[in-house]
């Protein structure tokens, strides 16, 4: 016996082009791992045939079709013919959409400076008091997520303009198992744990850490990562929100204390591999390389969930290389603090098929079906963890559930021309010799003088 589900997407399978049908690549019959329950109350109370939806946002390649893979299913819940579309430039493209009155219907960024922008100028619209309740109630560390999609609008009111979709992971620390075991090394609980491990390493004659901040002309972007990650490992969260606003000074002690926790591991020549010379000449991309040298190079390596797709051909997530949460301070009082990154859905022009496309952000099956396929985490706490496609991933997605805290990349929070501009540049005269004090108020100047 069909049910109404399988009915709906036969239906829509048989009305719609054979390229939709075959992106209908989960069956409801065949993958308990979903909420076909919850997808098919969405199907009937959402049926809008005719409705065009128009979404633009900044997956492509191979994220292009993960996402398209999902949006199959949104079509076939609804019969609204969605067609999604990227651009290479696709922050100047939204900018340069929205002031000629062409706006598409939902524009999903990865930027919330810029999603500000838009909703200062009034290019976006608010998605409403019930769906920042619905946030904060099903989003761990839904607080966070609520601020960081709020903007102040042309009316000068507060209210949220973008919901969280796709998440990255960027509090993680990456080693490689079998070199653990072999020299007796246990996974640290906490951030006094972690530096009495790198001293041990150190003393034993062995490089703890591999250092990169090379990337071309984003050389530096690395230690930004290190820089955001103890601020919030040591002063309340309001802090980190008042300093990527300058509404707290970069030069006021305790971020200047924070630059010299990072240089606490990446100033010591006994602690990096190469010695801290390396540290800024080392493509962060290449520095993976030393934990799997024979004998290692380095034992620990903190990067975003992304530098897996840098390691050596053939290393298997979980046996050849592992990670663990970049841990917090013990005699703090702050939580679990998660720093990261990832995009937000939002309305560029407001009608029933924009926020049935809102709606459909809010039901675990949205999420469950990128889960199982690659590259995707999320905080959602009604998404069934046992979606994820490995293990990797649903490790990584729980240390989004256990966030007390989640906050945005700093630097992309920052004007540009500090975030990755100064604070760059800043950066590599930091691990260069240059005092902390006197990078930050290099940087602080920056911000002083403007564009």
């Amino acid at each position: 016996m069909m049910t109404r589900l399988t009915c709906a997407v036969a239906l829509m399978a048989a009305m719609s082009a054979p390229a939709v049908a075959e992106n209908l690549i989960f069956a409801p019959d065949e993958d308990a791992r979903f909420d076909w329950a919850g997808y098919e109350a969405f199907a009937a109370s959402h049926r809008l045939e005719g409705e065009r939806l128009s979404i633009f946002g900044p997956w492509r390649g191979q994220d292009r079709a993960l996402f398209e893979n999902v949006l199959a299913y949104f079509r076939a819940a609804t019969g609204v013919e969605a067609v999604y579309a990227s651009s290479e430039n696709y922050e100047q493209q939204i900018v340069i959409d929205t002031q000629a009155g062409s706006p598409p219907d939902i524009a999903i960024l990865p930027q919330p400076g810029l999603i500000r922008e838009l909703a200062a100028r009034g290019f976006l619209s608010p998605l409403g008091a019930e769906t920042a309740g619905w946030l904060r109630e099903n989003y761990a560390a839904g607080e966070s997520w609520v601020g960081l999609g709020s903007a102040t609008g042309p009316d000068g009111i507060t209210a949220l303009y973008a919901l969280p979709y796709r998440s990255d992971l960027k509090s993680l620390v990456w080693y490689v198992p079998d070199n653990f075991a072999d020299a007796g090394y246990v996974v640290p609980e906490t951030m006094e744990d972690l530096k009495s491990l790198t001293e041990r390493i150190a003393a034993e004659g062995a490089s703890p850490w591999c250092i990169g901040l090379g990337s071309g002309g984003a050389t530096g972007w690395p230690a930004t990562d290190w820089v955001e990650e103890m601020v919030l490992r040591t002063q309340p969260v309001e802090v980190y929100d008042r300093w990527v606003t300058n509404a707290l000074r970069f030069d006021d002690p305790a971020i200047v204390a924070a630059i010299e926790d990072f240089g606490w591991f990446a100033r010591d020549h006994a602690f990096v591999d190469g010695g801290a010379t390396a540290v800024a000449t080392t493509d962060f991309r290449d520095s993976a390389a030393g934990l799997f040298a024979v004998p290692p190079k380095c034992y620990l390596m903190h990067q975003a969930s992304f530098i897996a797709s840098f390691f050596p051909e053939g290393v298997e997530l979980g046996r050849d290389a592992d990670f663990f949460y970049f841990p917090p301070y013990a005699d703090t009082d702050l939580g679990r603090p998660v720093l990261g990154s990832g995009t937000l859905a939002t309305i560029t022009r407001d009608g029933r098929a924009a926020r049935a496309f809102i709606d459909w952000l809010k039901t675990p099956i949205a999420h469950e079906l990128w889960m199982a396929q690659t590259g995707f985490l999320t905080g959602f706490k009604g998404a069934n963890p046992g979606a994820y496609a490995n293990e990797t991933l649903r490790r990584q997605g729980e240390i989004l559930l256990n966030a007390t805290t989640f906050r945005f990349d700093g630097s992309d929070l920052m004007p540009g021309w500090i975030g990755t501009g100064a604070f760059w540049t800043g950066m590599i005269d930091y691990v260069g010799g240059k005092p902390a004090a006197e990078v930050a108020r290099a940087i602080q100047a920056e911000w002083d003088n403007g564009e």
